[in-house]
């Protein structure tokens, strides 16, 4: 179950109230910076950006690759645990607008992860420590540590500490 604090709106749909949760000079900052690590080769500049400009939380030795996109008004409520890597193209959000109420929650991913390219996190989940998210998957729901997930709707592949061909990892 992800865990969102949840923030109701009357009138117009969600978004329109944006500003109102957000400076929008933080949101134009945040997309620049945005996007120079999106396109940056060098993995320390790019964590240098997310952990001293964007106040994300990045372990060592974590590897975004090209494109990766991260939340662009709430960065702050991120974190990835050493030595993770974050496939091409996947985006990590900690806020969802809605019709009727926006959401905010913070993605707390493990160490020794991999997020497979084209992968969407949403708001509100934990992805524990050592966990295989195949590529082109939504995470819609906490993800245990050790396990390999994937799919849309997110299902388990295999259980954490099951064998591949007769192999344990």
């Amino acid at each position: 179950m992800r865990k969102l604090t949840r923030y109701p709106v009357e009138g117009h749909n969600s978004l329109w109230y944006i500003y109102r949760t957000v400076s929008p000079w933080k949101g134009v900052r945040n997309f620049i910076f945005i996007q120079i690590a999106r396109y940056c080769p060098v993995l320390p500049l790019k964590n240098w950006i997310y952990r001293r400009v964007l106040g994300m939380k990045v372990g060592k030795h974590t590897a975004f690759g090209l494109m990766a996109m991260v939340d662009v008004f709430f960065p702050e409520m991120i974190t990835v645990g050493e030595n993770s890597v974050i496939g091409y193209n996947t985006t990590i959000l900690a806020h969802e607008y809605l019709i009727k109420e926006y959401r905010l929650g913070e993605v707390i991913i493990g160490e020794n992860v991999l997020i497979g390219a084209n992968t969407t996190i949403l708001p509100g989940v934990t992805i524990g420590d050592g966990a295989v998210v195949a590529a082109g998957s939504v995470v819609h729901k906490n993800v245990a540590a050790g396990s390999f997930v994937g799919g849309n709707p997110l299902r388990e592949l295999r259980p954490p500490g099951s064998a591949v061909n007769g192999i344990e990892e």
